[in-house]
């Protein structure tokens, strides 16, 4: 675990199409434009966070891969984006391949944990790890080095049904390899207020999980939808959006829960 100088938040749901990588772009953009030194893992083969923030293909030299197979750092693979105070651990398909390769190794499930232990993963003030849709080795891998989880939560009928599916997932983690993994918060995505099935799923989800869940809730939101094409966050696209509104307010709830927890 990381000492405290920073705090580790992994973005996990089993489900893909929940606004997982959107959540993590522009709540990394909202705490770096609030002064947090901030860094992205990308650990999704696919590479959505990396294409999200503007970094093309051809200049992942290094990536997340490398950092995993332990040939280089943080510092070495870490790029910084076009928004002050973040950077990213770019992804690559090269993933796609990690498990086969670590499988056999005692330490697999702790290969970003060590890695994010080193002192130049210390200097950020918060880790944020982009994961895969589905419960792999590179998940494993995120929750253990994780202080807490995030999980992104769509407002639609099935939500809840996959979530208790993440909810056992991160309570086998906690009894197998960390101890202090902790649930960060649930955010409720692609909100639709004239939806009286969004609204239901809100209270339902509320009545199930108290305050484990945000007041914010994220809404559908065009702009939001563009703003990975242009390969920025939807709080440099367009500040003024709904959407980004959100984000800028859950970023200073996550930045509210980390001062009670500190001081509790």
């Amino acid at each position: 675990m990381a000492d405290g100088k920073n705090r580790i938040i992994t973005i996990a749901n089993q489900k893909g199409g929940v606004g997982k990588t959107t959540t993590a772009i522009n709540l990394a953009t909202a705490l770096a434009a609030i002064g947090e030194r901030v860094l992205i893992v990308d650990l999704d083969p696919q590479g959505n966070a990396s294409t999200g923030l503007g970094i093309e293909r051809r200049d992942r030299k290094l990536s997340s891969y490398d950092l995993l197979i332990g040939s280089h750092t943080v510092a070495e693979t870490a790029v910084e984006t076009a928004v002050p105070n973040l950077s990213i651990v770019p992804s690559t398909l090269d993933l796609l391949g990690l498990e086969m390769e670590i499988a056999q190794r005692s330490d697999r499930v702790f290969r970003l944990k060590n890695a994010l232990s080193k002192s130049e993963a210390l200097s950020y003030s918060y880790v944020l790890v982009d994961c895969p849709p589905s419960f792999n080795l590179l998940t494993m891998n995120a929750m253990t080095a994780a202080h807490s989880v995030l999980v992104p939560l769509q407002c639609e009928f099935f939500a809840l049904e996959g979530l208790s599916q993440l909810l056992e997932t991160i309570s086998q983690v906690r009894r197998s390899v960390n101890p202090n993994l902790d649930i960060q918060g649930i955010v409720l995505t692609m909100f639709d207020s004239r939806n009286n099935l969004a609204q239901q799923v809100v209270t339902d989800v509320r009545t199930h999980l108290g305050d484990k869940v945000y007041h914010t809730l994220i809404p559908r939101n065009v702009r939001v939808s563009e703003a990975p094409s242009y390969g920025k966050p939807a709080i440099l696209y367009d500040l003024k959006c709904a959407g980004s509104q959100a984000y800028l307010q859950l970023a200073s709830e996550v930045i509210q829960r980390e001062r009670q927890r500190k001081a509790a």
